[in-house]
């Protein structure tokens, strides 16, 4: 195993758009050389296995696992729950057993950054038109056969370039950038969570917020601690049948509903996205159902935004999802009695934009990226004065404290 020096702070500072001030700001980035980062990674994802030089681990106590005999260790993080053998790793790929101590080998080892919209995250009752600045690091704990950002998500650390940036480092790139958000994205952040729970808890000391995209797939305990430091989650829901996350995803529905209702119970702001690919998950029955599950267990305010589907990855055989198909799961959600459902990867189509649940005004309207919020006002529409449910201003994501359970009440 080739372990290198992490590379150089400076693309990485240049990536985040930092002259001369904010190389002192972060003065303690990695050094070395070699990174190309930043961008979408569905387009500038690292290349190939077989093409990219070796990439670097980044070894930290792992949390969120138990001793077994023989020095085996059993991971309590994700619902796989692997049970790990001295010298080998778990099904993410990014946590290996070291003598009977588990470790994360990814902890700031970032394989790309960007400063987004937080629109592209997509959260739209969240901050609307502000940025995030947006990391990941390599590894997941699922495998979507149509994985936009596969070439990171189903790498191991050492098949993809990285840099190594602390956690004090990059909430101070934030401070610099003025951005208000930090954003764990890309890959799944659940594999990372070390250094996304200590980066979340610094940055919320700092006055920088934290959101999680996520598939959702994370077991209670870890969720539960970790919603003491983020300010909002959108979790990806592939669909609404164990046979879809069996077939196409190597995972189980029911982690992640559990997953949503954890979140709903402790009061942080979510967000649910689904991408809609033709003939496996795009029924009317089954979006119905999904729909009133999401009222029954979330509430009617949860935003839902249903995506459209481009070929990618394995799923080459299914064309883009047609837009008729994307207005039904639409309209039937809303008949289902959410309030708040979007249509995405549709440029210029109405469901982009925020409408009152009340007096069907726009509140925020939205073309792609360009976001005009004139519709709220103190976090009402400015037409009949419905409250809006989302999260505003910073003070107000920042405030956000989680409702806690008793520890005896936590599923193991």
């Amino acid at each position: 195993m080739n372990r290198k020096t992490l590379p150089n702070r400076r693309q990485f500072l240049r990536t985040c758009g930092l002259g001369a001030g904010g190389l002192c700001a972060a003065a303690a980035l990695a050094r070395g050389a070699g990174l190309t980062m930043g961008g979408d990674p569905a387009k500038e994802s690292p290349a190939p296995a077989a093409e990219a030089p070796h990439g670097q681990v980044a070894v930290h106590d792992a949390m969120w696992f138990d001793k077994l005999p023989d020095k085996a260790v059993k991971c309590r993080l994700c619902p796989r729950e692997c049970t790990v053998a001295d010298v080998e790793r778990g099904y993410c790929g990014v946590r290996e057993n070291q003598g009977g101590e588990y470790k994360t080998l990814v902890y700031g080892a970032l394989c790309t950054t960007n400063i987004d919209p937080i629109e592209k995250k997509p959260f739209f009752h969240y901050l609307p038109g502000t940025q995030a600045v947006s990391v990941a690091t390599a590894g997941c704990n699922i495998e979507c056969k149509f994985c936009q950002n596969w070439r990171i998500s189903q790498y191991r650390p050492e098949q993809v370039e990285s840099v190594l940036v602390p956690p004090a480092d990059l909430v101070k790139v934030a401070k610099t950038r003025g951005v208000p958000t930090l954003a764990y994205t890309y890959s799944e952040p659940v594999v990372f969570y070390e250094y996304m729970h200590d980066t979340a808890a610094l940055g919320r000391k700092d006055g920088v917020g934290s959101v999680v995209v996520s598939n959702g797939y994370i077991r209670e305990p870890a969720l539960r601690e970790l919603c003491r430091h983020v300010t909002a989650v959108k979790v990806d829901l592939k669909a609404f049948t164990e046979k879809f996350y069996a077939e196409q995803c190597a995972g189980k529905l029911a982690p992640v509903l559990k997953t949503l209702e954890v979140l709903a119970e402790v009061g942080i702001h979510t967000e649910i996205v689904v991408l809609v690919l033709p003939t496996l998950n795009d029924s009317a029955e089954e979006i119905g159902e999904m729909a009133r599950w999401i009222v029954k267990s979330m509430g009617p305010d949860v935003p839902l935004h249903f995506s459209r589907f481009h070929p990618m990855y394995r799923v080459n055989n299914l064309p883009p999802t047609p837009i008729e198909t994307l207005d039904r799961a639409r309209k039937v959600s809303m008949d289902a009695g959410l309030h708040y459902v979007y249509v995405g990867n549709v440029p210029m189509h109405e469901g982009e934009s925020t409408w009152c649940p009340k007096c069907r005004k726009v509140v925020i309207k939205r073309v792609g990226f360009k976001v005009d919020p004139s519709g709220l006002k103190a976090g009402a529409c400015a037409s009949c004065g419905q409250r809006i449910a989302g999260i505003w201003a910073p003070e107000q994501a920042l405030a956000f404290k989680p409702k806690e359970k008793p520890a005896a009440a936590v599923e193991k």
